[in-house]
């Protein structure tokens, strides 16, 4: 059964009514059916935590999937799961793949950006400021395309590049 029939929450069974209405109405192949089919269990799976079981759902929708741009979520989420599950090296590769495919995702600029600063942070404490500088000025360059991309967004992140004299 799929997950979002054994979902108890209101806001995913509404959300699953409304998206199966129009999976009917609006034509689309059997393909982009059931690669939606996926990434709604996965989203659902994802919410709930159980990142295996939504990794193993994002997997099948990119193998059914071939609309870039669709398929560029589905890669930013996957590397959400691997950023949860403290893989950084994976999901900058995924942030990477998603952007390839649509540069306009600035979610992924800032979670790149997270991860390259959170280096840093790590590369301090280990007393390597040298280190610690190219992963800030990394963090830098992604946070400055997030905030081109979506102007009034990241307002931390664009105190942080003010304070540290990294904002041109």
């Amino acid at each position: 059964m799929p997950r979002s029939r054994i979902n108890g929450n209101f806001i995913d069974k509404t959300f699953s009514i409304v998206a199966n209405i129009l999976l009917q109405i609006i034509p689309t192949t059997s393909g982009e059916k059931e690669a939606f089919t996926y990434y709604r269990d996965r989203m659902s799976a994802q919410s709930e935590g159980n990142y295996a079981e939504a990794l193993q759902n994002y997997y099948e929708a990119m193998r059914l999937e071939i609309d870039p741009y669709d398929r560029s979520y589905i890669l930013y989420n996957i590397g959400l799961i691997h950023t949860s599950n403290g893989e950084h090296t994976k999901a900058l590769e995924y942030y990477f793949r998603a952007l390839e495919r649509n540069p306009f995702l600035p979610q992924a600029f800032n979670n790149m950006a997270v991860i390259c600063h959170y280096r840093g942070e790590q590369a301090i404490h280990q007393g390597d400021s040298e280190i610690a500088e190219a992963w800030f000025d990394q963090a830098a360059e992604y946070w400055k395309q997030a905030i081109a991309l979506t102007p009034g967004n990241y307002i931390e992140a664009h105190n942080w590049l003010k304070i540290t004299g990294r904002f041109e």
